[in-house]
């Protein structure tokens, strides 16, 4: 078979005829504008399915966590982009979410397919999640390795966004077989890896939301969506205020030349 060839092309999300537009089989304008948040939409849209309260609650919460961080390198790519080409929002949102790679931001799609790595491993062999968990580590510290969803470069006694996502995930009975994996990592951690290692926000999102029933495969989603809003905010004061070329500015002189000199250069000294 040809590569990228199927034989019966479908798709399930959403379809139009000349009087109607269905999505997720219901019908847009009857059914979901004016009578559905964003959130629901959002769950619907990537499941099929309307999220219960519990799956809303952490959704909700994980939206809100992630959705903005300051200066971080991508909102830096976008105002910078921006103000280059005003006219050109789309591209400056393309350059923030290109710039959500492993990471910032990107990094929560690693800690979800680490801490499924974790869990279906003690699931599939039987042995005790602790024993697991602590050969994990052991191999990433062999290998020199971060271990993902733990640690933070500033809140090194403890990331407070994923200490309120843990906390909402036990209140409302979500928590579950991925917080109990990433709990069980951050307590092995320091000892192994021989540092403070809290567990982080990128973290805490995808065991918080994977235990409230999200799918794996659609764990980006969660904060390119979230980034998307806090980089219209950025994006919208930077079309306001520009700081996009004081920030090239500092750049260019915190950053020393150490390449060859020119023949012109070398005359001089």
């Amino acid at each position: 078979m040809r590569i990228g060839k199927q034989e019966q092309a479908f798709t399930a999300i959403a379809t139009s005829d000349a009087d109607s537009i269905t999505v997720r089989g219901h019908d847009l304008c009857d059914d979901l504008i004016g009578k559905i948040d964003f959130t629901d939409y959002f769950w619907l849209l990537v499941t099929g399915e309307r999220p219960n309260d519990r799956q809303r609650l952490m959704m909700n919460a994980c939206l809100v966590a992630i959705a903005e961080h300051g200066l971080v390198p991508s909102v830096q790519a976008a105002r910078m982009t921006l103000a280059a080409g005003p006219d050109a929002w789309q591209a400056a949102m393309s350059a923030g979410l290109l710039g959500m790679g492993s990471v910032v931001a990107g990094s929560s799609e690693v800690a979800a397919l680490y801490l499924h790595e974790v869990l279906e491993q003690s699931r599939e062999t039987g042995r005790d999640l602790n024993e697991v968990a602590k050969e994990s580590l052991e191999g990433l510290k062999v290998r020199r390795q971060k271990v993902p969803g733990l640690g933070h470069p500033q809140h090194n006694t403890g990331d407070p966004r994923a200490l309120r996502l843990l906390a909402i995930a036990d209140e409302n009975g979500i928590s579950g077989d991925y917080v109990k994996t990433l709990r069980t990592l951050g307590e092995h951690a320091p000892a192994i890896i021989g540092r403070p290692l809290p567990i982080n926000v990128s973290g805490a999102i995808p065991a918080t939301i994977l235990d409230a029933g999200w799918p794996l495969e659609a764990i980006k989603a969660v904060p390119l969506l979230a980034r998307a809003a806090g980089l219209s905010a950025h994006l919208y004061e930077e079309s306001l205020r520009s700081i996009g070329f004081i920030m090239s500015h500092k750049a260019d002189l915190a950053i020393a030349y150490d390449g060859k000199a020119s023949g012109r250069n070398r005359e001089a000294s």
